[in-house]
C-alpha cells in the first residue's frame, strides 16, 4: 500500500523539489518571490528590476514564472508561455517602452518533457507587444539531475539585455 498525503500538499517529487530550490535561488538573488496559479498548477513567480549604465539608463524587469506539471509537450509550452507573458505584463511597474523593458522566463518543470516542447523552447525568443520578451524554458528532472532547454541566442529587439538574461537564467535554472 502506498501512503498518500491527505493535507492537500503536492507529493514530493523531483519537479516540486526543483521548484523549492528555485524559490531559494530567486530569493537569494534579491528577487521578490510570490506565487500564482495557472489552471490547477501553482506557479512560482520571481521578479526583479535592474538598471545599468551600459543599457543607457533603461530599466529591465525580469520575471520568472515556473510550474511543475506531470508532462510537457509543445502545446502546453506554448500555452504556458502565452499566459506567463500576459501575466508578467500585468505586473509591469513602468511605462511600456519608455526606457523600460521586460524579460520573462516561463518554465515548465517535469519528469517527462517531450522533444516537441524542448524544440519549441529552443527555437527563439517570443515577443509580446513592443517591450515584453520571453525566453521559455523546459526543465526535465529526474535521478538528481535536470536538463534545461531554452533559446540562448541573441535577439534584435532587446538584444542589449541578452547577456544579463542568460546569466540570470543560468543562476536560477542550473
Amino acid at each position: 500500500m502506498t501512503e498518500q498525503r491527505t493535507d492537500g500538499a503536492p507529493p514530493a517529487d523531483a519537479a516540486h523539489t526543483y521548484l523549492t530550490a528555485l524559490r531559494e535561488r530567486l530569493s537569494a538573488d534579491g528577487c521578490g518571490v510570490t506565487s500564482s496559479a495557472w489552471g490547477a498548477c501553482r506557479v512560482v513567480v520571481g521578479d526583479r528590476a535592474d538598471r545599468k549604465t551600459r543599457w543607457f539608463g533603461t530599466k529591465v524587469e525580469l520575471v520568472v514564472l515556473a510550474a511543475a506539471v506531470p508532462g510537457v509537450d509543445g502545446a502546453a509550452m506554448a500555452e504556458f508561455t502565452k499566459w506567463a507573458m500576459s501575466y508578467a505584463q500585468s505586473l509591469r511597474s513602468g511605462l511600456p517602452g519608455a526606457r523600460n523593458a521586460m524579460m520573462v522566463l516561463p518554465a515548465l518543470v517535469s519528469g517527462r518533457v517531450e522533444a516537441s516542447a524542448r524544440d519549441w523552447a529552443a527555437q527563439d525568443a517570443r515577443i509580446l507587444g513592443t517591450s515584453v520578451i520571453g525566453r521559455p524554458l523546459t526543465v526535465e528532472t529526474g535521478a538528481g539531475v535536470s536538463r534545461v532547454t531554452m533559446y540562448r541566442g541573441g535577439v534584435a529587439w532587446g538584444g542589449m539585455f541578452t547577456r544579463h538574461v542568460l546569466e540570470k537564467a543560468s543562476l536560477y535554472f542550473p
